[in-house]
């Protein structure tokens, strides 16, 4: 396998400017995360325009399934142009990253939501004379999945989807889901809602969005933990993808990426606009990019309109930070964690995210990111 992956990168260093995701995920399968190959130590890699800088050893880091397929790509792209690194993120929930952080066992965490105040103050029991901040690294739609045999167009909006995840609505051919897909063929089958089973950032991403554009109809805190009663539970984005694939009648909800890797058709959201609108990267880049930052000093956390009606702008977006210490970050890994970190952020790392289903962060947002990881002490 090493010898494959080798051989592979020697001859897309031959051929282009740059290693392909792609080409490196078939070397040697998306989740191996082991090993290295190719790069010039803290040269910039020929192969791959990585600034590798001082960058050595190994980084742990762990948090949100959400950016998942997009860290896949980065890894494999970062440590094949940097020799003698290995990059090593787990994949569980934003939930568990920010308590893996705020221990000290990792470089930085991923999570779907910016910490919380208890959360940075925390943090600062780790970040020696500093403190937990938020830097916006992926942007994507949280897609609505659903399996129903014989439907292949659907559209939904805030009140109804409100109500089928609170087990308001139980059957597909309900009014409220037939007023809103005039001529569609709905089955009577019961609605099989799944959910994530742990503390998710998805899951406070998509309680934001009903809580703002269904408030009468969903009345819960938007919350990692999933609040509502009923449905069914599965771990983690893919459990979630996995179930919805599986179920004839089943309704979930995960990013994008893990529609279109399984082929799962997703909803259109109505939002009040001209016409429904359909969950794509372009579409979500169109919300995204009305983010303001609502952080203070170092810390870049964005504040989302779940509201827009504008055109051709999916609602039910997420943002992804990474979570770093903005001073006292562990001698060992800082070099590392910012070489890593400047590459996803920079033009390379972030054009890799809509060609796997992701959205860039806007560039006026991703100029500030790139100061402040320059600045990581």
């Amino acid at each position: 396998m090493k010898l494959q992956r080798k051989n592979r990168l020697r001859a897309t260093a031959l051929g282009a400017l740059a290693v392909s995701g792609a080409l490196v995920l078939t070397a040697c399968g998306s989740d191996d995360n082991s090993g290295s190959t190719g790069g010039n130590g803290g040269k910039t890699s020929a192969a791959s325009n990585i600034k590798c800088d001082d960058a050595k050893g190994q980084l742990l880091a762990s948090g949100s399934s959400a950016q998942k397929n997009a860290m896949d790509l980065w890894v494999k792209n970062y440590m094949a142009g940097c020799s003698g690194v290995e990059v090593n993120y787990k994949s569980s929930s934003s939930g568990e990253g920010i308590i893996a952080f705020n221990q000290g066992t990792v470089g930085f965490a991923g999570s779907d939501s910016a910490l919380k105040p208890e959360e940075v103050a925390e943090s600062k029991k780790m970040c020696k004379g500093g403190q937990g901040i938020n830097l916006p690294m992926v942007g994507g739609p949280i897609a609505i999945g659903y399996h129903l045999e014989g439907v292949d167009n659907l559209t939904l909006d805030a009140p109804t989807l409100a109500k089928i995840f609170d087990g308001k609505i139980k059957k597909w051919n309900d009014p409220a889901i037939a007023k809103l897909n005039s001529g569609a063929k709905l089955p009577g089958k019961d609605i099989q809602a799944f959910h994530r089973s742990e503390d998710s950032g998805t899951t406070q991403n998509l309680g934001k969005y009903l809580g703002a554009a269904a408030p009468n109809d969903w009345k819960y805190e938007a919350e990692k933990k999933w609040p509502a009663p009923g449905g069914q539970a599965a771990s983690g984005s893919s459990g979630v993808a996995a179930q919805v694939k599986q179920v004839d009648g089943a309704i979930g909800y995960f990013e994008l990426s893990y529609a279109t890797s399984q082929s799962i058709s997703t909803v259109d959201i109505a939002t009040g606009g001209a016409a429904p609108v359909k969950a794509t990267s372009e579409n979500a880049s169109k919300a995204i990019a009305a983010a303001k930052i609502k952080g203070t000093g170092k810390d870049l956390a964005l504040e989302l309109d779940y509201t827009t009606k504008a055109e051709g702008a999916y609602p039910i977006v997420l943002v992804t930070y990474e979570v770093v210490c903005d001073k006292g970050n562990k001698a060992e890994t800082l070099s590392t964690v910012k070489s890593f970190l400047n590459y996803t952020a920079g033009d390379e790392g972030q054009k890799l995210l809509t060609e796997a289903g992701y959205a860039p962060i806007p560039a006026e947002i991703n100029a500030k990111v790139r100061e402040t990881i320059a600045s990581l002490s």
